[in-house]
């Protein structure tokens, strides 16, 4: 099973952002426990990043053609982004959208995601976490 994990604007410079809100911890090191934790779970996932939104609907659209489950952190185009919208509309496999802050219980701009509603799953709040607790639910979820 083949897992696309898109991450968006600002996750690359996640070491510098509030350890209280975002855990604390690098991209790198963040990917490199996605990668164990798929590996764990029989999953094999591709880790992808950018700060460019025509970046991530080229990857999005470049993994219509062999994801088998989408994780995405879509950061601030959560909030917004209609043209991420579309595209991750156009996955006919799960989709978890996570993110590493409780997004319901900050800032009122982003209690509202565009994303939630193409969303087979969302974790919010967990902080690392909860890419974890989003691969096992793909891999509960996507057919071998």
């Amino acid at each position: 099973m083949r897992i696309l994990v898109l991450n968006g604007p600002n996750l690359d410079v996640l070491h510098l952002r509030d350890p209280t809100l975002y855990g604390g911890i690098s991209l790198h090191d963040l990917e490199s426990r996605i990668y164990a934790w798929a590996s764990e779970l029989g999953l094999s996932a591709r880790c992808e990043q950018t700060n460019h939104e025509g970046g991530a609907l080229d990857l999005l659209h470049e993994a219509l053609d062999w994801a088998d489950g989408l994780v995405i952190n879509p950061g601030a185009w959560t909030h917004y982004s209609y043209a991420l919208r579309d595209a991750v509309e156009l996955f006919k496999v799960p989709v978890v959208e996570v993110h590493l802050s409780d997004i319901d219980a900050r800032e009122d701009f982003r209690k509202h995601s565009v994303i939630a509603e193409l969303a087979t799953f969302r974790v919010t709040g967990k902080g690392p976490d909860g890419y974890r607790e989003a691969l096992e639910l793909l891999a509960a979820t996507v057919p071998a």
